[in-house]
């Protein structure tokens, strides 16, 4: 179980790596938006819900908020013996019956119905934000809903103990960690290193690029950035030492990362793969002190924190950021301890713990 296949970020690459593991196993989600995904699931067996089919339901499948817990509550999976469900939203909420386990890995409880509804309904645009407040009297029963769903699954898994806070807080469930995959072999050592500190992210709200692009502005600091940002508003007024280099290939995306000072966490993140990948670089991040961060990011031996989410804290720490003093070897020997096969042998020991006696 899968919510939606709309975009690449981290959950995608957990799937990817649990198809890996049960390659013969059939996908279920929401909405499956081939284009976007460059059409890299046409050969898995995916089963999309009715949204699927609904005037603009790949496109705009948010439109259809009220009906995803009855289109993912109408998924028959009686012939299954166990279900995994990669969710941070609605997938957890599918109906089994009593032989079949359901195992949640869960990258956080629903964020737009508990930690951050009224971030998510500000940062909205256009038709997307008038149709969000509309369904702000439904947000109540949505949490009911999202509530009782996530009592459904037999076993919780949290991608981090920063979500395992977060599941027992609003869904009352006890659960086990175990960190998500990193193909940190795909990452290298650079003998050469540039000059200039980096960002990779997506642009939304709660990714704080804005504090990286204004501190930046004003030190005049050299800072890339790499991330689809056509359009967006936080090119305007930008100094000529912040190039903004779109998206780029994964073998790109490894030079940046091996050659940079530095890669700038401004957000708080569920877990942060993004950072690790730095680190598998022999590269070392300065983060915001806050979520998954603080279980990645050694202070001192693999990057710096900055303790408030402003512009200035984070200024002050690029100021005094002295690249010289971490070893890369050091900082990749930590980070391979997040890697995907590690993350295959935790996730089934746990499966199975779940299966023989429960956690």
């Amino acid at each position: 179980m899968h919510d939606f296949l709309s975009q690449y970020g981290g959950a995608e690459k957990v799937l990817e790596t649990l198809h890996e593991i049960w390659p013969e196993a059939p996908i279920y989600t929401l909405v499956y938006d081939k284009k976007a995904l460059n059409h890299r699931y046409d050969n898995w067996q995916i089963r999309c819900s009715p949204i699927q089919n609904l005037p603009l339901g790949i496109k705009k499948y948010r439109w259809y908020m009220a009906l995803m817990p009855m289109a993912i509550e109408r998924f028959n999976l009686n012939e299954f013996d166990l279900v995994v469900s990669n969710v941070s939203a609605y997938a957890k909420g599918v109906i089994t019956k009593q032989k079949t386990k359901h195992i949640c890995y869960c990258h956080t409880p629903t964020r737009y119905l508990w930690s951050d509804t009224y971030d998510y309904i500000e940062n909205l645009r256009g038709l997307e934000k008038i149709i969000a407040k509309l369904l702000m009297s439904l947000l109540s029963r949505l949490r009911i809903w999202d509530y009782v769903a996530a009592q459904r699954p037999d076993g919780f898994i949290a991608n981090s103990h920063n979500i395992e806070a977060r599941i027992k807080k609003y869904y009352h469930r006890d659960s086990a960690v175990v960190y998500p995959p990193v193909e940190t072999e795909k990452f290298y050592i650079s003998p050469d290193i540039g000059n200039y500190f980096l960002v990779i992210s997506r642009f939304r709200p709660y990714k704080r690029i804005d504090l990286a692009i204004e501190a930046f502005n004003r030190t005049k600091i050299p800072l890339k950035i790499i991330g689809a940002s056509k359009g967006s508003n936080l090119m305007k007024g930008v100094n000529s030492n912040i190039e903004f280099l779109g998206a780029v290939s994964d073998e790109e995306k490894a030079k940046y990362l091996s050659r940079c000072l530095a890669l700038i966490h401004p957000q708080e993140e569920d877990f942060g793969i993004t950072a690790v990948e730095a680190m598998a670089s022999g590269r070392p991040v300065i983060a915001y002190r806050a979520g998954g961060a603080l279980e990645t990011v050694i202070e001192g031996k693999t990057g710096e924190f900055f303790e408030e989410q402003t512009w200035q804290s984070l200024a002050d720490a690029v100021i005094k950021f002295n690249p010289e003093k971490y070893n890369p070897q050091e900082i990749k020997k930590h980070a391979e301890s997040f890697s995907k096969e590690n993350f295959k042998k935790e996730f089934v020991k746990t499966i199975n713990q779940f299966l023989n006696k429960g956690y």
